[in-house]
């Protein structure tokens, strides 16, 4: 008869999840124990680090992802990025290990107290099974439900002491769908709205890029000759941004965000939420006289948002879906905006003397995942993404995502055979979170190059505390930070750079080379403001 183990083993394999991504230990060691030849385990010397990087993996393959944890502590050093795979609307299956079932009453150490609650509520199902022999069946409910949209991580807490037991007949391997198509008869309505419309926008977001509706995306925009903006502080990139149609990132603020809207009668979101805000500028959140129409995968989202009417489907099938229906515009084209003005190269370089040097030597088929907070809106204005599956970054807003979740993308890049280069924009602060990371890029000998822009200090919550008028925060400056020691301690190239020559060399070098590199740049500490 077969074992548990065994049983999961053979459904993990038709799943196509051979790869796990964890850091084991004792409560997982008899699920891991004699790993098969054909699967892959990706060590991350941190669970935080795990789960950002099968999360890129995730997102970069377009499958889901299994992260194996340890236990409560193991998931607990896990929250943040798990947290930021709910918002990213990554598709993982996250098992943690579990004391043995025999000693879980007395709650000897490593018991995880209500495990099934601890993940929560940043996961879209929790579960431990009440037999052992359920654990193959709970793994396939858990598959159908993270991959269903909107996809999200999934949790299952399993015993130590289960993997041996006889396994009941395997679970039926099942399809689900992962997208669904909008309600023809609502999508007719905002069809008829769109095309009435004296001057229309559309505000795209992550979800037209999780669905892989870029063309549909830019059809509907050449037929309405509106403008295109991108939602605020998007995860992914829903449009091109090298096209005449395309205005930029919308404020992250209720008042300013409205006002930039002004002069609008109809603003369409498509894959995004409406809208995701950060510090509170009280205003209208919309225009004088405008209407909003939503368009999502997920009904919480559109459940939530303050204003407008809500369509829900796929973002890729609506796009498509719409451009069939509304008739070619006449009105005129909007105006194309301005280039960024050619910055000033100094020693040390400003953020956007910077960023202008890496966009001029920036690999036309490049991937950009990012985390420099305070630098963002300069870097994303130099540096234009111009084709889909371009551009990763958290939508939660917590640190420690970017550096493994690069790490997670250049191992998809490989996999895949696409081999796409990864460029990771880092900033020192934040490159502090998940540093370990490093050592995993390292050791999979991963091409991946990590620009860590050093301003030493936390340039977002200096530009937040200027914003709030509240001075005297402690805690905001990063003095004697050896990023190059760092790295090289953790296996990677690290060259010492001071200006701007030596970056575009080692930037090149970076891109041929055959392991990870990083290149700390000294930049200016000016602080830009946060809106």
């Amino acid at each position: 008869m077969a074992t548990v183990r065994e049983t999961t083993y053979d459904l993990l394999r038709q799943l196509g999840l051979t790869t796990v991504f964890g850091n084991p230990g004792s409560t997982e060691e008899p699920f891991l124990g004699h790993f098969p030849d054909d699967f892959s385990y990706v060590l991350a010397l941190q669970e935080a680090s795990a789960v950002a990087m099968a999360d890129g993996y995730a997102q970069a393959t377009g499958e889901p992802a299994h992260v194996n944890l340890h236990t409560a502590p193991g998931t607990g050093n896990a929250m943040g990025n798990l947290i930021t795979a709910w918002h990213n609307k990554t598709p993982l299956i996250v098992t943690a290990g579990q004391q043995a079932r025999e000693m879980l009453l007395i709650e000897p150490r490593l018991t995880s107290v209500r495990a099934a609650e601890l993940a929560q509520p940043y996961v879209k199902w929790a579960y431990e099974p009440v037999r052992a022999q359920d654990i193959p069946a709970a793994l396939m409910r858990a598959y159908s439900t993270a991959i269903q949209p909107p996809a999200g991580p999934v949790f299952l807490s399993l015993p130590l002491d289960d993997w041996h037991q006889t396994a009941d007949p395997p679970p039926q391997l099942r399809q689900v769908s992962r997208r669904f198509a909008a309600d023809p008869q609502r999508l007719a309505h905002f069809a008829d709205l769109l095309a009435d419309s004296a001057n229309p926008v559309l505000v795209l977001g992550g979800g037209v890029d999780r669905s892989g509706g870029w063309p549909a995306a830019v059809a509907l925009a050449e037929r309405t000759r509106a403008p295109v903006w991108s939602a605020p502080a998007p995860e992914r990139i829903g449009f091109p941004e090298d096209h005449p149609q395309y205005q930029g990132i919308l404020p992250f603020a209720i008042g300013p965000l409205g006002e930039r809207l002004g002069g609008h009668d109809t603003i369409l979101v498509i894959g995004a939420p409406v809208f995701r805000y950060y510090p509170h500028v009280p205003g209208d959140y919309l225009p004088p006289g405008a209407q909003l129409l939503h368009i999502t995968d997920d009904p919480a989202e559109a459940a939530r948002a303050p204003v407008g009417e809500s369509l829900l489907g796929d973002p890729g099938l609506a796009c498509a879906a719409l451009a069939a229906l509304v008739p070619v515009a006449q009105r005129p084209l909007p105006p194309v905006r301005s280039a960024p003005p050619e910055p000033e190269v100094g020693n040390p370089l400003a953020p956007a003397a910077l960023f202008a040097v890496l966009a001029r030597h920036w690999p036309a088929d490049g991937i950009l995942v990012t985390e420099t907070p305070s630098n963002l809106s300069i870097l994303r204005r130099h540096l234009p993404i111009t084709r889909p599956g371009s551009y990763f970054t958290t939508a939660s807003g917590g640190l420690g995502f970017g550096l493994p979740a690069a790490v997670g993308v250049a191992l998809a890049q490989r996999v895949t055979g696409q081999r796409r280069p990864v460029i990771a924009v880092i900033g020192d602060g934040s490159f502090q979170y998940s540093v370990q990371a490093l050592w995993t890029a390292a050791q999979q000998r991963l091409p991946v190059v990590f620009v860590v822009p050093v301003n030493r200090q936390y340039g977002i919550l200096k530009a937040f505390a200027e914003f709030k008028e509240t001075a005297g925060v402690p805690g905001l400056d990063l003095p004697d930070l050896d990023i190059p020691a760092v790295a090289a301690g953790f296996g990677c190239h690290a060259p010492r750079l001071t200006t701007s020559d030596e970056f575009v060399d080692a930037f090149r070098a970076a891109l041929g080379a055959s392991g990870p590199t990083v290149l700390a740049v000294p930049i200016t500490a000016d602080v830009p403001p946060i809106l």
